[in-house]
Order: structure tokens, then sequence, then C-alpha cells
């Protein structure tokens, strides 16, 4: 049985972006052949990122429609063994039918509490997009582009957007080993380790947790696991090069 996550690791792998892929656009503001493109996550993707981090005995929500349509979640995330509770209102879509009105304050209103758990965060913090967009089929005539926060450089800290030093999560397994290995680099021109060091510290340390000795495919907690192990790696590696220069 692998040890079980701690909140910062929880958070971390709550918080980290989505395939863009799950990544939906919705127009807010239609001017002509082109709309402001918004990007959100419907309802199943957020359901999926509690499943996967948390397991499914771990969250449960729960809904109270209120008189002008509008409904309250309050959804309940166990984090290291205690119950934690955020909750938030979702309103109604301008849908002819009451039942998919309803139906879309439901979902509203989880995503809204899920947002209080840092899901999707992120997607608040993206630049204005601007895309083709048809008026008479009220839909984006191409699926647009999901914008980045900040241009990635070719050896990004694992943790951290090197150019504007935001916080910022491996999308998958193999983004997570190729910054890995960049790190890796990074390190070992500093005389801090030796080539390789850190993959094979954060492998080993994986495989003690159960998250398999392939990084390429390791998900969300995995993920956060290996961002918090890597802080503490390089911070232990630095105090050692610094007591060996006291010594010296």
């Amino acid at each position: 049985m692998t040890d079980q996550p701690q909140a910062r690791d929880i958070t971390a792998a709550l918080s980290a972006p989505f395939d863009a892929s799950e990544v939906k656009f919705k127009p807010q503001v239609v001017k002509g052949n082109r709309a402001l493109a918004i990007p959100y996550l419907d309802a199943r993707a957020i359901q999926d990122r509690l499943d996967e981090v948390l397991g499914v005995e771990g969250w449960q929500d729960e809904y109270t429609p209120l008189p002008d349509g509008s409904v309250v979640c309050r959804l309940q995330m166990r984090i290291d063994g205690e119950w934690i509770t955020k909750m938030d209102v979702g309103g109604p879509s301008e849908q002819p039918d009451t039942g998919d009105r309803l139906k879309a304050a439901f979902s509203d209103a989880l995503k809204r509490a899920a947002v209080k758990f840092g899901i999707g965060r992120y997607l608040y913090r993206l630049p204005a997009v601007w895309a083709d967009y048809d008026p008479a089929k009220k839909q984006f005539t191409k699926t647009p582009d999901l914008p980045t926060a900040a241009p990635r450089s070719s050896r990004k800290s694992v943790t951290k957007d090197a150019s504007q030093g935001r916080n910022v999560l491996p999308a998958n397994g193999v983004e997570l080993f190729n910054r890995l290995r960049d790190y890796d680099s990074k390190l070992a021109g500093e005389g801090l380790c030796s080539p390789g060091n850190l993959v094979s510290h954060i492998t080993q340390e994986g495989a003690k947790k159960g998250y398999g000795p392939d990084l390429t495919k390791w998900s969300a907690t995995a993920i956060a696991f290996a961002v918090q192990e890597t802080k503490a790696y390089e911070a232990s590696l630095r105090k050692s090069k610094r007591e060996r220069k006291a010594v010296a």
C-alpha cells in the first residue's frame, strides 16, 4: 500500500493543467465573424480529475436548487484524513427546456466550487484569444488554439516557468520526463550532481510510492509528487555543496 499523499501534493495534482483536448471554448463577446474565446472545462473533466487524484471514495458533492433557478454546490474532499468543504453557486443556461437549464446550473455550480480547490483555475489567467466565429450557427468555425500563460524556456525548472517565476506543473508524464531531464542537465552543469542523478532519484522514490518505473506514464498525483521531491532533492544538493565549501 502506498503512503497517503500529503495535502500539498494533492493540491498540486488538483491544480495541474488539463490536456488541451479536454479544454472547451465558449464565445463571450461576438463582433461580426469574430468572437472572444473563453476556455472552460465540462463537469465530466472535473469529475475525472477528482476520481484520479482522490479516488471515488475521496470526494462527494451535494446540491441545493434555489428559487431563482440557480444551484448551490457543496463540494467536499478528503485530504489527509479530513473532509474539506467549499461551496459556490451556479447559474442556469439560456436553453428553452427547463430541465436543461437546471442541469446546466448543477454543472456550473460544481465547476465553480472545484475552482476554489484549484481545479482549472489556471484557465482564468490565460490571455484573451479572438477566433473565427459563425454567428448563424453560433459556434466557432474551428477549435481555437489554447493560449499559454507564458513562453516556455528550453531549460525550465520542473516546478516553475523560468521567465515569469510562475508555478506551472507538467501537463503529463512525457512533459515531466522532458523537464526533469533538462533540469538534471542544469544541476549537473552547476556541479551539484552527476548527469542522470535527478531522473534516477525521482524514478526510485516514485517506485517506492507505487507510481511505476516509467516517468512518461505518470499522471497528476505522481507528477505533483515528482515536483515536491525535486525541490527537496535540489535543496539537499545545495546544502551539501555549502557544507563542503565551509569545510574547505
